[in-house]
C-alpha cells in the first residue's frame, strides 16, 4: 500500500503557513498596530516598566534582560484593546510581563478568547 499523507487538505485549501502570514498581513494593516510604532507609545511603555521596578506582574521574574532574551520585558495589554484608543492608552490597562510569559501562556489565552475558549476564573493565573 503506498503511503498515504498524515492529513487530507483539498487543493484550493491555504495551508497554516499561507493562513498565518495572511493573519498577519491583516493584522499589520490596522490602524492600531501603528500605534506600537510612536514615541507616545515608547514612552508609555517606559513608564509601565519603571513603575513596575522591571518585574513581571505575573510571574515575578525580573525583566533585566535584552530584546528578544525570555527574561526582557514587554508591556502587555491586561484587557485587549481590540483598536479602542482609551484601552490602548490607558497606562493602568498596560502591564510589565516577562517576553517568555507574553510569547507562550499570554498568546495562548488570547488565542483562545479570539475562538471562545475561554479559562474558568479557577485555572487563571492571573
Amino acid at each position: 500500500m503506498p503511503d498515504m499523507p498524515k492529513m487530507f487538505r483539498p487543493a484550493h485549501a491555504p495551508s497554516r503557513q499561507e493562513q498565518r502570514r495572511d493573519y498577519d498581513r491583516q493584522r499589520d494593516e490596522r490602524e492600531s498596530r501603528q500605534w506600537y510604532k510612536t514615541a507616545r507609545w515608547q514612552k508609555l511603555k517606559q513608564r509601565v516598566h519603571v513603575r513596575d521596578l522591571f518585574v513581571c506582574q505575573v510571574t515575578g521574574v525580573l525583566c533585566t534582560g535584552k530584546h528578544p532574551a525570555p527574561n526582557s520585558p514587554v508591556a502587555d495589554h491586561k484587557i485587549e484593546h481590540g483598536g479602542d484608543p482609551a484601552l490602548f492608552w490607558d497606562e493602568g490597562n498596560v502591564r510589565t510581563v516577562s517576553k517568555e510569559f507574553h510569547d507562550s501562556e499570554r498568546q495562548r489565552e488570547q488565542n483562545a478568547q479570539r475562538r471562545g475558549v475561554v479559562k474558568s476564573p479557577a485555572t487563571r493565573r492571573f
